[in-house]
């Protein structure tokens, strides 16, 4: 079986979140997206942050209790996420998925973001792979 890079299974239509975006559009963004996390950029691309449900749904519970505004993604994203290559092989980056690991990686090259992969994406290749193997399996023992 072939090692898939990631470059193969990442998406690379979501569009980032920016620096000093409003945590509502946040949301939107995630909730449009089907996401639970998304990276955070400057102007040129380069990987800032990564922001998550869980972040916004605490900042969101305490803003409002609070009644203090609305917070912005600079407030709440995590300053320094895993990130991944395109090059990297899927097959590493699931063995070392586990609790406590994100569920969405920014993908950068040369410094810049240029997509991201999910764990389920990475879970529908292994599928996929697996189903292969039986039916190359299976095929050789009707042979």
């Amino acid at each position: 079986m072939r090692s898939l890079k990631i470059s193969e299974v990442m998406w690379n239509h979501i569009e980032p979140i920016r620096c000093g975006t409003p945590l509502t559009k946040v949301v939107k963004a995630l909730l449009d997206n089907h996401v639970t996390g998304l990276p955070v950029v400057d102007e040129k691309r380069q990987v800032l942050g990564f922001v998550s449900e869980q972040d916004c749904i605490h900042s969101l519970l305490v803003s409002n209790y609070h009644s203090e505004g609305e917070p912005i993604v600079d407030d709440v994203m995590f300053h320094k996420p895993l990130t991944v290559s395109p090059e990297m092989s899927v097959i590493d980056l699931a063995q070392n998925l586990g609790a406590g690991k994100p569920k969405v990686y920014p993908v950068v090259d040369h410094g810049k973001l240029v997509g991201i992969v999910t764990r389920t994406a990475i879970l529908s290749q292994l599928a996929k792979s697996g189903n292969t193997i039986e039916k190359q399996r299976f095929a050789n023992v009707e042979d």
